[in-house]
């Protein structure tokens, strides 16, 4: 892990914990004081989306459209037609939930690059309940033709993912959560868009996270190797494009694979995966997420325990496709 450059308190009680979309807040902020022509634009959220931050520094180039979704992300592409580089924030409900039509016509069809930044992701965003538990996400947006799609591991990636698609002149979607969770991370660890990273060198199975959830996932290999399972953790922040050689590499070691998303498994992360092995390396995949259900009203710690989306719940799935792995590997 130390060629990753981690934080050195991966696993302990007291590691930092923030939200990422504070580490977009702060991207946003210095992708403006570096470039004239990034604009944010809001609809009616900005301080929990943390675009307030670029909105103190940088006034004059934001604008509040109210809770008009559809106008949000319309404006957006006609301001990057004219040069701009514009940022627009809403929760992911409601931007994509809402508006997906107007991203896939005014700013994918055009190849503009407006920035979706959707906060407020997954069942985490607890007490609000299923209305604003967005888990589709994933799945509309990796769809789109041009369109980028990045869900960071914390908020220093969060950070970094930021200033990388302001320059990326493409349409991009940026996935981020409500609560705050463990900055695993540091300045120091590598940040690319397309760029999937080996976070700890496995050979029983590779074990993809995505999100917040790689922390999660950085856990149960340690869980696992107290019984003498030694996992691969992969962390894949970039769901579109994918990272073909990084996924198919660790797979073609380990000969076994499971996703884990904070999401709908049906058209998502693990199915982004499902699709790259089929047609290059052919492997037993086993993919962790909403299984086709909304989310509920709860703590989000409860409700991430009970979708199985903490380390012990990812841990015992892990172990049960292993197991049985190996019990079909005897049988032969």
């Amino acid at each position: 892990m130390s060629q990753m450059h981690l934080s050195a308190d991966i696993g302990k009680v007291d590691i930092k914990s923030e939200p990422n979309r504070k580490g977009f807040g702060r991207g946003l902020k210095l992708a403006g004081d570096d470039d004239t022509n990034v604009v944010a634009l809001c609809a009616d959220l900005t301080e929990s989306t943390q675009m307030s931050v670029f909105r103190e520094a940088h006034p004059e180039r934001f604008i509040e459209v109210g809770i008009a979704e559809q106008n949000l992300v319309t404006v957006a592409s006609g301001m990057a037609a004219m040069g701009k580089i514009p940022f627009t924030a809403s929760y992911s409900a409601f931007s994509p939930g809402r508006n997906w039509e107007q991203i896939r016509t005014t700013a994918c069809l055009n190849d503009q690059p407006v920035k979706i930044v959707g906060a407020h992701a997954g069942v985490s965003v607890g007490p609000d309940g299923a209305t604003h538990q967005m888990l589709e996400d994933i799945a509309l947006m990796r769809v789109l033709p041009n369109m980028v799609v990045i869900a960071p591991g914390d908020s220093i990636e969060a950070e970094k993912a930021t200033l990388a698609i302001a320059k990326n002149g493409k349409p991009s979607y940026i996935r981020l959560a409500r609560e705050a969770s463990p900055v695993f991370t540091t300045s120091e660890t590598p940040f690319e868009i397309g760029k999937a990273y080996v976070l700890r060198q496995g050979s029983d199975i590779s074990l993809f996270g995505t999100g917040v959830l790689t922390y999660q996932c950085l856990l149960v290999a340690d869980i696992l190797a107290e019984e003498g399972l030694d996992v691969e953790v992969v962390h894949v922040p970039t769901i579109k494009p994918l990272d073909e050689q990084t996924i198919v590499t660790s797979v073609k070691k380990t000969n076994l694979a499971v996703t884990v998303e904070e999401a709908q498994m049906a058209g998502g992360f693990g199915g982004a995966i499902a699709e790259l092995l089929s047609e290059k390396c052919p492997t037993r995949l086993h993919r962790i997420g909403m299984q086709d259900r909304f989310g509920e009203t709860g703590k989000p710690d409860e409700l991430m325990k009970k979708f199985g989306f903490d380390a012990n719940g990812i841990a015992k799935s892990v172990r049960a496709v292993i197991n049985n792995h190996d019990s079909k590997s005897k049988e032969k």
